[in-house]
C-alpha cells in the first residue's frame, strides 16, 4: 500500500489560502479517483476539492473553518500502490457562491493582505492571525504585543476582522476619534516589475469610525449577512475609501442598435439557439472606446500608474442568491460582435448555476454594469478594485427627441439610454471620464443598422 498526500488545490492567480467549509469525506472512508474529498472557500470562489487518487482517508489534517496555504497537505489516503499517483494539486470545480472580487468579480481586502505580508502568521504566544487581521493591525499601528491581548471570537479563539475592528472602534471612542499611534507599520518594498496584480490602497490608512447604534425592537428580525455578502460589503467600503468617485452622465440615442437586435434576434435564437441581448454590442463600444482613451485601462500600485494592455471588460451578473458576480472577458476587443455574444451568454449562465472558476471572475481592467435590467434610468457605479472606472447602462426608453434634418429640426420618438460612468479622481480627470462616456454614446448612435451577425 502507499500514501497519497492531498493538498490544497490553486485557486487562481492572486489566491494564497482557502478556508475549509466542510469535510464531505471522513477518516476510513473509500473514495474515488475524482471523488470529491472537502469544500473550500476563498475570497474568490467557494469550490470542491475532488481527490487525483482513489482509496482510504486515513487522516485528516485540518479541521472545518480552518485556513490553510495553498500547496499544504490537509489528507492523507491509503492507496494501491499500482494505483499510487504522484502528488498534485487537483482542479478545484466551482459549485458554490463565488465574490466579487472581480465584483463590485473582484481584489479584495484579503487579497491586500496577501500582496503586502506573509498569507498567515502564528505569534509568539502560539497564536494564529489571517492575513486580513495582520494587515488591519498593521494598518491601525496595533503592535504583536498588543495584538495579542485583543479578545477572539473565532476558531479556537482566534482574532477575526470583526474582533480587531470592535478594538480599534473603542480605541477611538476613548481617544476622541483619534486612531492609535503605536508602533508604525513598516514601508512595503517597492513593486517588482512586471505588476501581475496591483491593489490600490490608500497612501495614509483612514481611521475607522465606529458604527452608529441600531434601534430594534420586537418585530424586527435579524439576518446574518453570508459569506458573500460580507466580502462584497468590504470590497465596497475598501473602494469608496481608496478611489474619489466622480460620475458622468452621458444621454445616448440607441435607435439603430434596437432596431438591429429586433431584426436579428429571432433568426439568431433560430441558428444559435441562443438569445441576442445588447450587452454583447455595450461591451463592442467600450472596447472600441478603451483603445481610443487607454489611459481609462489603467490601475493604481502606490503613486505608479500601470497600464494595462490586454483590454478585459467585467460584467456584473446578479446571482439567483441576489448577490453579484462580476465574469470577465478577457481581451474583449480582439473578439468579434458573434463571439462577445457567445462569451456573454455563456458567462450569464454559468453565473446562475454557480458553475465559474476562479479564473474566469478576476484580471478584468474594466466593468460594465446593465441597471437598466432591474428598469433602473441610471446609476452611480462604485468602481471595483483596483480598475480606475466602472460604466453603468441604463434602461433603454422610447422618447420624444428633436432631431437635426435637412428640412430643420423634428420631433421624433426614439429610444433613448443613460450612459452613467464612475471613475477614480486620482487618475482619471473630468475630460478623460467624460470625453471616454461620450465615445462610448457615439459608437452606439453610429450603429450599422445592416451589421451582420
Amino acid at each position: 500500500m502507499a500514501k497519497f498526500d492531498l493538498i490544497m488545490p490553486k485557486m487562481g492567480e492572486s489566491v494564497a489560502e482557502a478556508t475549509i467549509i466542510k469535510w464531505v469525506k471522513n477518516v476510513g472512508d473509500v473514495v474515488e479517483v475524482d471523488e470529491s474529498v472537502l469544500e473550500i472557500a476563498t475570497d474568490k470562489v467557494d469550490s470542491e476539492v475532488p481527490t487525483p487518487a482513489g482509496g482510504k482517508i486515513i487522516s485528516l489534517l485540518f479541521k472545518e473553518g480552518d485556513v490553510v496555504q495553498v500547496g499544504a497537505i490537509i489528507a492523507h489516503i491509503e492507496t494501491d500502490v499500482n494505483a499510487a499517483v504522484e502528488s498534485t494539486p487537483a482542479v478545484a470545480a466551482p459549485v458554490a457562491e463565488a465574490a466579487a472580487a472581480d465584483i463590485p468579480g473582484i481584489a479584495q481586502v484579503e487579497a491586500t493582505a496577501n500582496h503586502a505580508q506573509p498569507a498567515a502568521v502564528v505569534s509568539g504566544e502560539g497564536r494564529f492571525y489571517s492575513p486580513l487581521v495582520r494587515n488591519i493591525a498593521a494598518s491601525e499601528g496595533i503592535s504583536q504585543a498588543v495584538l495579542d491581548t485583543i479578545p477572539g471570537t473565532g476558531l479556537e479563539g482566534r482574532v477575526t476582522k470583526n474582533d480587531i475592528l470592535a478594538y480599534v472602534a473603542n480605541a477611538n471612542n476613548a481617544s476622541g476619534g483619534v486612531a492609535k499611534a503605536a508602533t508604525p507599520a513598516p514601508a512595503a518594498a517597492a513593486p517588482v516589475a512586471p505588476v501581475s496584480a496591483p491593489v490600490a490602497t490608500p497612501a495614509v490608512p483612514v481611521p475607522k469610525a465606529a458604527p452608529a447604534p441600531v434601534s430594534m425592537n420586537g418585530s424586527d428580525e435579524i439576518v446574518e449577512m453570508d459569506r458573500m455578502r460580507k466580502l462584497i460589503a468590504d470590497h465596497m467600503v475598501m473602494s469608496v475609501q481608496t478611489s474619489p468617485h466622480v460620475t458622468s452622465f452621458v444621454e445616448a440615442d440607441v435607435t439603430n442598435v434596437v432596431r438591429w437586435r429586433d431584426k436579428m434576434k429571432d433568426g439568431f435564437k433560430k441558428r444559435e439557439g441562443e438569445n441576442l441581448t445588447f450587452t454583447p454590442i455595450f461591451m463592442w463600444a467600450v472596447a472600441k472606446a478603451i483603445k481610443d482613451f487607454p489611459m481609462i485601462n489603467v490601475q493604481v500600485n502606490g503613486t505608479q500608474i500601470i497600464i494595462k494592455k490586454d483590454i478585459n471588460i467585467g460584467m456584473a451578473a446578479a446571482l439567483p442568491s441576489g448577490n453579484l458576480i462580476v465574469p470577465v472577458i478577457k481581451r474583449a476587443d480582439q473578439l468579434s460582435l458573434l463571439g462577445l455574444t457567445k462569451a456573454v451568454n455563456d458567462f450569464a449562465n454559468r453565473a446562475r448555476i454557480n458553475k465559474l472558476s476562479p479564473d474566469e471572475i478576476q484580471g478584468g481592467t474594466y466593468t460594465i454594469s446593465n441597471v437598466g435590467t432591474f428598469g433602473n434610468v441610471l446609476g452611480t457605479p462604485i468602481i471595483n478594485q483596483p480598475q480606475v472606472a466602472i460604466l453603468a447602462v441604463g434602461a433603454i426608453k422610447k422618447k420624444p427627441a428633436v432631431m437635426e434634418t435637412e428640412m430643420g429640426d423634428v420631433i421624433a420618438i426614439r429610444h433613448m439610454m443613460f450612459l452613467s460612468h464612475s471613475y477614480d479622481h486620482r487618475v482619471v480627470d473630468g475630460a478623460l471620464g467624460g470625453s471616454f462616456v461620450r465615445r462610448v454614446a457615439d459608437y452606439l448612435e453610429a450603429w450599422d443598422i445592416n451589421t451582420q451577425l
